[in-house]
């Protein structure tokens, strides 16, 4: 008896450890969508700190003890909690949450859910972004968002895009958009030998862009948001196991036209007949077939590879980021190579009370500048000759010589292959970006956030320009040339400010941001030239120069149970490019916001998803792109030929520039309504604004009366201008099943631009016809940069009839008072239309745009389309001409109206297939590993009437345009 009792008694004592024991739970998470396993999920004991993560496959394991609750945490999916009774394994399956998935969108100094976002703003994310051998970041978003057009600048790898937001917005100033990376105004003004300043950024490297439109989004930037906001938020770190990612493609590219000139056959064939040749021109003639484009032009490799690992390392979040890129250029010998390397850091402390993110972004580049001279070079050079002469003193090139010098005769074309290869124009660029910010929510005051962010922009250049003393030309006294520069530029900032959330029984919910910016601008330039200095010029330039923006801002939000939406925002800019009375601006901005689908009416349906209406109204200063100092009295040296004379000596002297110290902010108000929607599970979304954008006090170049200044011309706010427009966007998703999902989105923008005010109008638009003349026109009334030319007069067959003008005057003289208006190059429509499909484990996706209503000029004929222009007056050389005179037979380049004929103002609408790309995704090629390959052509194809080389020319004169290749990529991507 005595056994059992204390056996009883035994039993009882470890009942209670017994049921504390801990077991070890194991388990895989997967998601529902997908069967597929997710990691990084968090299994967390609830009530206590013990837990883990899932790793690679989706796996955990974890000591639980039983009666416990395990929490199963993942970011965009609902959260599961899970009673332990001894069961293992515990398998879970996650659904997404739409609530949590909701878009977040950057505003500056802050971000909200997309639900309540009241500007005009567009989010694209990573996997929206345009596929294909995209060097700069510009190209991710061509043809993407409504009422924004990226236009590369020419063919050349790793060259400028030309961005223009709801259309151009000054006359003199930058109408590019402010571009801002995590958190920092870029200086988009780059350095010496730079193609573009934001090829600093790998594209592999970027999270998603936001695009700021209207003045009530983009007034929390002030002065730099004239033009819009575009916002890069580079990918970041994460709190897991770490992950790697691997790319690596190459890249195929041919040159697709060509410049329509004549051929040699029809060369020879019209020197022979050509009125004003004798034995000796017919002598010139060569005996060679050659096609010069042929000559310049080439299949052109490049190849792009990157590498990057985030996760997490002794608890602090992290990512890093290799990427390299070698592209050579369809001109020959152009090349671009850089090599790319982030890091960034994403530490948590304090309980997530302090937020840290430090990031360092470096970028070498190395360019290789083809001579593009050769390109015009090309079009007109006699196609009857030999590239090579084994007798010519240039080389081996073949030349034209003048028997009188001995050397190349003074107006004659030289040979474009000794352009590309007797000149050697390189530089090399660094560029390296600091930047930490951290977020402390306050432990007192936990509704309050504090936050700081400085960063530093640095980048140099050194290049240079040989050219061979063996080049041909006519300068009897040609030994060759050098000329190099050194550019260094710094920019530097500094943000601080508040944030105020604070949510009152979950129907007032307020969030207030005030605070205090600085950003400094400073550039040390210098440069040398060999010619100079044997002319005895100046032959040293230095440069040194620093502009300052100090900003107070602050933004209230104000949200009534999500359903009535306020935003205020108020900005402060100083400027020291102004004269101390006139530096500072103000720029307020209010939207309203109503969330109809919160609404109790439409609440309840299953098939409204998001339906907001918005109204904006805000004022953006700008002053992007002008000079520094020009409220101040600054002085030039004078060159050597106008040095003063004291005796035997000769002194530099110094005259003054003309100043203007009454310059101030161009003042931009926009007005925006919009409505953003979405329905059937978001199947169908997108949204509709309309807006007006007024800017006043235009800046731009002023003539002033005698005496009055020193020079003739200063610039002076003197003009308004107008933009309305419409935009509308459609994401559309008509199959989504299993295996198969088909999704479109489409834009399309209308924008009229006018200048409502100028008090003199402005010629503008060089052309390489005549001597001087300009095409276009800034006046009142008309949209800038419109085309000014004469009224060209035709045959019954259609054709040009040479030198023959309307008399629009009456007056019986055809002299300027003639001129009229006649097009511009803005498009009055833009549209972008982009498929994607992907079945099972195949993708593919096409990227289309179209431009309706611009016209260009097309300088290329207009300039060298003349009979007369095949011999020269000098009778010892010969030059081709564009095969436009096979259908308008013009014979002089005596009238220099003809250069300024509407007959070549040409219509330059549009459609482009721009992208298809093909992939294949192999998700278990090997244990752990995802690979994709894909297949890619760029610039497919373009339909058009314009009959120059490209109707998408910015600006609207096409003048020996570098032409835009086709591309043939491969490409594979590797996850593990």
């Amino acid at each position: 008896m005595k056994t059992i009792l204390n056996a009883l008694l035994f039993c009882l004592l470890i009942l209670p450890a017994s049921l504390m024991a801990q077991s070890t739970v194991t388990g895989t998470v997967t998601d529902e969508a997908n069967a597929m396993p997710l990691p990084g999920v968090n299994v967390v004991i609830k009530g206590t700190s013990r837990g883990t993560s899932t790793d690679f496959d989706g796996n955990y394991a974890l000591e639980v003890s039983q009666g416990e609750i395990l929490v199963i945490s993942y970011v965009g999916y609902t959260t599961q909690e899970i009673v332990f009774n001894g069961q293992t394994p515990i398998n879970v399956v996650l659904a997404e949450d739409p609530a949590q998935l909701e878009e977040v969108v950057l505003i500056g100094y802050g971000s909200v859910k997309k639900d309540d976002l009241t500007g005009a703003a567009d989010l694209l994310k990573a996997e929206d972004f345009n596929q294909g051998p995209l060097v700069s970041a510009q190209q991710l978003i061509s043809g993407k968002i409504a009422g924004v057009s990226v236009t590369s600048s020419s063919g050349s790898p790793g060259d400028g895009q030309n961005i223009v937001i709801r259309g151009n917005g000054s006359l003199s100033l930058s109408s590019n958009p402010l571009i801002v990376l995590d958190g920092i105004p870029l200086d988009q003004g780059g350095v010496a030998g730079s193609r573009n300043p934001l090829n600093l950024i790998n594209p592999n490297d970027i999270e998603s862009m936001t695009v700021l439109k209207d003045a009530s989004a983009t007034s929390i930037y002030g002065s730099r948001a004239a033009n819009g906001v575009i916002m890069i938020t580079t990918k970041k770190g994460k709190d897991s196991e770490f992950r790697f990612n691997a790319t690596s493609s190459t890249t195929v590219r041919t040159a697709v036209n060509r410049v329509d000139v004549l051929n040699a056959d029809q060369f020879r064939s019209i020197v022979n007949t050509h009125p004003g040749a004798d034995a000796t021109t017919i002598g010139l003639l060569g005996n060679a077939n050659t096609d010069w484009q042929d000559e310049i032009y080439q299949t052109a490799f490049g190849q792009d590879h990157s590498f990057s690992a985030l996760g997490s390392l002794y608890g602090v979040p992290m990512r890093v980021s290799l990427g390299h890129s070698d592209h050579d250029g369809t001109l020959k010998r152009d090349n671009f190579q850089r090599t790319t390397a982030s890091l960034n850091l994403s530490p948590r402390l304090f309980d997530d009370h302090l937020k840290i993110d430090l990031t360092a972004r470096g970028n070498y580049t190395e360019n290789f500048f083809a001579n593009r001279g050769a390109i015009s070079s090309a079009n007109n050079y006699d196609p009857t000759q030999a590239v090579y002469d084994p007798n010519s003193q240039y080389g081996g090139y073949f030349s034209w010589i003048d028997s009188s010098t001995g050397q190349q005769p003074n107006l004659a074309g030289t040979n474009p292959v000794a352009l590309l290869n007797l000149n050697d124009d390189s530089s090399e660029v660094r560029r390296l970006i600091l930047n930490g910010k951290a977020d402390y929510k306050l432990h007192f005051f936990s509704d309050i956030t504090a936050t700081v962010s400085a960063g530093i922009d640095k980048a140099n250049s050194h290049g240079r320009t040989l050219v061979s003393e063996l080049i041909p030309t006519s300068d009897l006294t040609w030994n060759g040339s050098r000329s190099t520069y050194t550019n260094n530029s710094t920019n530097k900032l500094f943000d601080a400010y508040l944030t105020y959330n604070k949510s009152i029984n979950d129907i007032h919910n307020i969030t207030a941001v005030a605070g205090y910016s600085y950003q400094s601008f400073q550039y040390d330039n210098y440069s040398y030239d060999s010619e100079a200095e044997e002319d005895g010029n100046d032959f040293e330039f230095i440069d040194k120069s620093k502009n300052v923006l100090l900003s107070y801002f602050g933004r209230l939000n104000y949200d009534y149970d999500g359903r009535y939406l306020v935003t205020a925002t108020l900005r402060a800019d100083a400027s020291s490019k102004l004269n101390p009375d006139d530096r500072w601006g103000y720029f307020p901005s209010v939207a309203l916001a109503w969330n109809l689908h919160n609404e109790e009416f439409l609440s309840n349906s299953n098939n409204i998803n998001e339906l907001k209406l918005r109204l904006g109204y805000g004022e953006v200063g700008n002053v992007n792109g002008l000079g520094d100092y020009l409220f101040l009295t600054r002085y030039t040296g004078s060159q050597s030929t106008a040095n003063y004379q004291f005796g035997n000596a000769f002194y530099q002297t110094y005259r003054p520039d003309p100043l203007n110290e009454n310059l101030k902010w161009e003042i931009g108000n926009t007005l925006n309504v919009g409505l953003d929607y979405s329905f059937f599970n978001r199947r169908v979304s997108g949204s509709v604004n309309v807006y007006q954008k007024q800017t006043k006090d235009l800046i731009a170049s002023a003539s002033v009366d005698p005496f009055t200044n020193f020079g003739s011309a200063i610039e002076k706010n003197i003009g308004d201008m107008q933009n309305r427009g419409f935009e509308f966007a459609l994401n559309l998703v008509p199959v989504r099943t299993d295996d198969f999902e088909w999704s479109l989105s489409y834009n399309i923008a209308f924008n009229d631009n006018e200048i409502t005010s100028l008090p003199f109008d402005q010629e503008t638009g060089g052309i390489s016809g005549g001597v001087g003349n300009n095409v276009q026109l800034h006046t009142e009334g008309e949209a800038p940069y419109s085309f000014y030319v004469f009224q060209q007069v035709y045959d019954n067959n259609g054709k040009p009839i040479e030198g023959a003008f309307v008399d629009r005057n009456g007056d019986n003289v055809i002299n300027d008072a003639d001129k009229y208006i006649y097009k511009d190059p803005y498009a009055d429509v833009i549209m972008g239309l982009n498929t994607n499909l992907s079945y099972k484990k195949w993708d593919l996706s096409v990227v289309t745009r179209a431009n309706i209503g611009n016209y260009a000029y097309n300088d290329v004929a207009a300039g060298n389309s003349y009979l007369d222009g095949i011999i020269p007056t000098t009778n010892n050389f010969l030059t081709n001409i564009h095969a436009s005179y096979l259908e308008n037979g013009f014979v002089s380049q005596s009238n220099e109206n003809t250069f300024l004929s509407s007959h070549y103002i040409e219509e330059a609408s549009f459609f482009k297939i721009d992208n298809i790309t093909l992939g294949y995704t192999l998700d278990q090629a090997i244990k752990d590993v995802s690979v994709r390959l894909y297949g890619s052509v760029q610039n497919v194809a373009t339909i058009t009437d314009y009959k120059g080389l490209d109707p998408e020319i910015t600006g609207g004169i096409d003048s020996n345009f570098y032409p835009r290749p086709r591309s043939f990529v491969f490409g594979v991507n590797v996850d593990f």
